[in-house]
């Protein structure tokens, strides 16, 4: 087991789910019949909130819009990386009116250089960045050809993967980045060309069984020590600990019912 692995102080940009409700499905995970309770969705977003602030980060908030139920899912606004914001352009005419809010914000809290996207992408929902890559999911979210225009603007590689399994719709759900180039994800939610690109760039990845995956295990946020997760994927939390981080299990189950997760939650300001 490792054990020189170091927390790194993060920036994080959530929002509250002052406006959450499973109201309409775009997704597999999500059924108007099985309503949310705010009350409970507010206390497990706060719960979420403090944990970052308890490992020393640092937490901005978006304020919600009403109409915008998915707005508690702020990875999805953007992506940002050496302090470049690349924007969002959502699929779903549900979620558009997220994409100018995020906007709004980076302009109001000085980010000097906002790319406002030809191409549909749905922010870190479908852009992960490790050490040497962008990788960048394709299949039911966001275009393929948004790939070039993520590497023209950020100046970094940019891997195409491609999603197969609609439980799986953004990259996020079925990948997480651990460390540098380390990473976890589900084979099965790849098509076969993507599956052995991804054995040929991480070689040593965790890889997620099915159960952990549909638990959403692998929409987690780690800050390169401490990895959080939903407390239902308890399959990770030993091969974890084997490689030297720190699993702490977090109960968003209210966030479930929109196919969301820890990371779906939280978007990283990479400045």
């Amino acid at each position: 087991m490792r054990t020189d692995r170091v927390a790194a102080p993060r920036r994080y940009l959530m929002c509250p789910p002052n406006h959450y409700r499973v109201s309409y499905s775009i997704n597999p995970w999500m059924d108007p019949d099985k309503p949310v309770d705010p009350a409970i969705a507010l206390f497990q977003w706060e719960d979420l909130r403090d944990r970052y602030l308890s490992l020393g980060h640092t937490v901005e908030v978006l304020d919600p819009v009403p109409g915008l139920p998915d707005m508690v899912f702020a990875a999805n606004g953007a992506t940002v990386i050496d302090g470049r914001v690349f924007g969002a352009k959502f699929a779903n005419a549900e979620r558009r009116g997220e994409a100018p809010a995020h906007l709004a914000w980076f302009r109001a809290n000085g980010f000097p250089e906002i790319h406002e996207p030809e191409h549909i992408n749905e922010g870190e929902g479908d852009f992960s960045a490790t050490a040497s890559w962008i990788l960048a999911g394709a299949g039911f979210r966001s275009s393929p050809q948004v790939r070039a225009e993520a590497q023209e603007f950020f100046g970094r590689p940019v891997i195409g993967l491609e999603l197969v399994d609609p439980r799986y719709y953004h990259l996020d759900t079925a990948l997480g980045v651990l460390d540098g180039d380390e990473i976890m994800y589900y084979p099965e939610a790849f098509s076969p060309g993507s599956q052995a690109v991804l054995a040929r760039l991480f070689p040593d990845a965790l890889i997620a069984t099915e159960d952990d995956a549909a638990a959403l295990g692998l929409n987690a946020v780690s800050d390169g020590l401490h990895v959080l997760l939903p407390l239902g994927a308890t399959g990770l939390f030993q091969p974890l600990r084997d490689r030297g981080f720190k699993p702490i299990g977090i109960d968003v189950s209210e966030l479930h019912k929109a196919g969301g997760s820890v990371k779906c939650a939280t978007m990283e300001l990479r400045c």
